[in-house]
């Protein structure tokens, strides 16, 4: 069994900022790719963030500049440091990590997602 735990939405005013927290745990070996996405009221799922395993990361160009991902490997930890934050930011946001349980079984895990609202 593993699970992922989202922690750290809420709501902010434009230009404010918040840091997500994920933490995976349970039957793990060990994680490759760990990412951020997310999900707008009507609008499909999208990539926001993803990091490897040794640190190499990638961004969707709306949030460059603005957001940044990291990851605790020894915690099983990711998060999402969001700044300048504008209301169409506003969704709810998933994290998700492909690792390799304890059984060898390689797949991709989603968390519960958190909501992030951006108003004044």
């Amino acid at each position: 069994q593993v699970q992922l735990v989202e922690s750290g939405g809420g709501l902010v005013q434009p230009g404010g900022s918040l840091r997500l927290s994920c933490a995976a745990s349970g039957s793990i070996f060990s994680i490759n790719a760990m990412g951020w996405y997310r999900q707008a009221p009507g609008k499909q799922r999208e990539l926001v963030a993803t990091i490897t395993s040794v640190g190499n990361t990638n961004y969707v160009d709306s949030v460059k500049g603005r957001f940044t991902i990291s990851r605790d490997n020894p915690k099983n930890t990711v998060y999402l440091q969001m700044n300048s934050l504008k209301p169409e930011d506003t969704a709810v946001y998933y994290c998700n990590a492909d690792l390799i349980s304890r059984s060898y079984y390689r797949s991709t895990y989603w968390g519960q997602g958190t909501q992030v609202t951006v108003s004044s």
